[in-house]
C-alpha cells in the first residue's frame, strides 16, 4: 500500500488534480451509490412509501456525515499544512485527535438516538403511514454509527497523506457488497427496508476496517499511533476550528430536510415525499463532479499554502472553479433534457415519475452554480479560514434556504418548496464569490512579496 508517484510541491496543477481527483471520483461515486442503491432496491421492491421512510430519516445521516466531516476535513486541512511545512510528528498528533474525536462524536450520537427511535422518527417528520418504514431502517443504522463517522473522517485523513488510491478502495468495495447485500436482503430475504439497513452497515463496517488495516500494515507517510490518542488541546482546537464549518453545514442540511419534509408533507402528501427523495438522490449524483474536486484540491492547496507556493494555490482554485462549472452545466442540462427517464430508475409509478420530473426540473433551474459554493467552501477550509469557510457552508443551507422554504410555499404551495432550492443557490454562490475575490487578491499579492523575497535583485530592477 505504497503512497502514489507525485510531487505536491513540484507537479503541475493539472497532473496533481488528475492524480488525486479519479479515485476521489471513483470513492466518492461508490459512496453515492450506497444511498441510491438502497433508493432503488426499495423503490422497486418495496414502494413509494419505502422511498419517503428512507428519505425521512436522511437527516440523521447527514449528521453522521457531519461528524466525519468535521474531524476528517478539519484533521485533513490541518495535516496537510503541518506536512508542507514539514512538522511530520504533530501531523501525527492531529491524525490521532481526530480520530479520538471522531470515536467520542459517534459514541454519543448512537446512544442518543437509540434511546427513543419513534421519537426521531415522528419529530424529522413521519406520517403515521411512513413511521413503520423510517423507525425499521434507522434502528439498524444507528447501530452502526461508529463504523459510519471512523469510515467518512478516515477517507479523508488518509487522502490528506497524499494517498487517495486506499479511499478509492475502500469505498468501492463497500458499495459493491452493499449492492450485493441488498440484492440478498431485500430481493431473496424480502426483509424490506430492514435489509437495505443492515446491507449498508455491513458494507460500512468493511470499510472502516479497511481504513485501519492501512494505518497498521501498510507504510502512511503519517502513522496512527495509540499515543497521540492523547487529548492535545492545541490539535483538537484547530481541527474544530475548521471542521465545524462542516458539521455546521451538516447540521444546517439536517435542519433543513426536517423543515423540509414536514412541509412537503404538509402541502403535498407522501407521494410528493417520495418525490423529493428521488431527487434528493439525482442531486447528490449531480453535485459530486464539484465535491470531488473539491476533495483533490483539498491536500494541494493545503500543502502549497503551508510551503508559500501562491502562485500554485491560486492556478489550484481557478482550475477547480472552471472544472466544475463546466462539468455542472453539462450534468443541468442532461437532468433538464431526460428528467423522465432519469427518475423512472428509481420507480415505475407513473404518478410518482410525473411528481418527480415536475419538481426535479424547478429544483435544478441553476444547480450548476453550487459547484462554486461547494470549492469556495474547500478553499476556505484548505486555508485555514475557519470564519470564511463557516459562513460559504451554511448560507446554501440556513440562511437562504430555510427563510425561503419556510415563507415561499405560504404564497405558492407545495410549488414554493421547489422553487426554493433554485434561489437559495443563487444567492449563495453570489456570497461566496463575494468572499473569495479578496482572498484571491490577498494570496496575489503574497505570491508577489515571496517572489521579491527570493529575487530581491530582480525585484528591483
Amino acid at each position: 500500500m505504497q503512497n502514489p508517484k507525485h510531487n505536491l510541491d513540484g507537479d503541475s496543477i493539472s497532473k496533481l488534480l488528475i492524480t488525486f481527483t479519479v479515485p476521489t471520483f471513483l470513492a466518492m461515486l461508490a459512496q453515492t451509490l450506497y444511498s441510491i442503491v438502497d433508493i432503488i432496491f426499495i423503490g422497486r421492491f418495496v414502494g413509494p412509501l419505502g422511498i419517503a421512510g428512507l428519505t425521512i430519516v436522511l437527516p440523521i445521516q447527514l449528521f453522521t456525515v457531519g461528524i466525519g466531516l468535521m474531524t476528517g476535513m478539519g484533521g485533513a486541512s490541518l495535516i496537510s499544512r503541518l506536512m508542507g511545512s514539514g512538522e511530520l510528528k504533530k501531523a501525527e498528533q492531529a491524525l490521532g485527535n481526530a480520530a479520538l474525536l471522531t470515536i467520542i462524536a459517534a459514541v454519543i450520537l448512537t446512544v442518543a438516538g437509540l434511546v427513543n427511535v419513534s421519537f426521531w422518527c415522528r419529530l424529522l417528520g413521519a406520517s403515521e403511514t411512513i413511521l413503520p418504514y423510517s423507525r425499521d431502517y434507522l434502528e439498524i443504522v444507528l447501530m452502526g454509527m461508529l463504523f459510519s463517522c471512523c469510515g467518512f473522517a478516515f477517507s479523508y485523513l488518509i487522502r490528506s497523506g497524499g494517498n487517495p488510491t486506499i479511499p478509492m478502495i475502500g469505498q468501492i468495495m463497500g458499495a459493491i457488497l452493499n449492492i450485493i447485500l441488498d440484492a440478498v436482503f431485500i430481493i431473496y430475504l424480502d426483509m424490506g427496508v430492514r435489509g437495505a439497513a443492515w446491507a449498508t452497515v455491513i458494507a460500512q463496517v468493511i470499510s472502516a476496517i479497511f481504513y485501519l488495516m492501512y494505518y497498521f500494515t501498510g507504510k502512511p507517510p503519517v502513522a496512527l499511533r495509540a499515543v497521540n490518542l492523547r487529548p492535545d488541546w492545541i490539535s483538537i482546537k484547530s481541527i474544530m476550528a475548521i471542521g465545524i464549518s462542516s458539521l455546521v453545514m451538516m447540521l444546517a442540511n439536517s435542519l433543513c430536510s426536517v423543515v423540509v419534509n414536514r412541509t412537503i408533507v404538509s402541502y403535498g402528501g407522501d407521494m410528493a415525499m417520495s418525490a423529493y427523495g428521488i431527487i434528493n438522490q439525482v442531486s447528490m449524483f449531480a453535485i459530486l463532479p464539484a465535491i470531488v474536486l473539491g476533495q483533490g484540491l483539498q491536500p494541494i492547496i493545503g500543502f502549497n499554502y503551508g510551503a508559500r507556493r501562491y502562485d500554485r494555490v491560486i492556478r489550484a482554485i481557478l482550475m477547480g472553479l472552471g472544472t466544475t462549472i463546466s462539468l455542472g452545466i453539462i450534468i443541468f442540462l442532461v437532468v433538464f433534457i431526460f428528467p423522465e427517464f432519469i427518475i423512472g430508475i428509481f420507480t415505475s409509478e407513473n404518478e410518482l415519475i410525473t411528481i418527480s420530473a415536475y419538481a426535479v426540473k424547478r429544483i435544478f433551474a441553476v444547480m450548476y452554480l453550487t459547484g462554486i459554493v461547494l470549492i469556495g467552501a474547500t478553499m476556505f477550509q484548505s486555508l485555514g479560514k475557519a470564519f470564511h469557510a463557516f459562513i460559504s457552508t451554511v448560507s446554501r443551507s440556513v440562511a437562504f434556504l430555510l427563510p425561503l422554504v419556510l415563507i415561499l410555499p405560504r404564497f405558492m404551495g407545495l410549488e414554493g418548496v421547489w422553487w426554493a432550492f433554485p434561489i437559495n443557490d443563487l444567492l449563495a454562490t453570489v456570497l461566496v464569490i463575494a468572499m473569495m475575490i479578496p482572498v484571491l487578491i490577498k494570496l496575489r499579492r503574497l505570491d508577489n512579496e515571496t517572489n521579491q523575497e527570493q529575487n530581491p535583485i530582480s525585484a528591483t530592477l
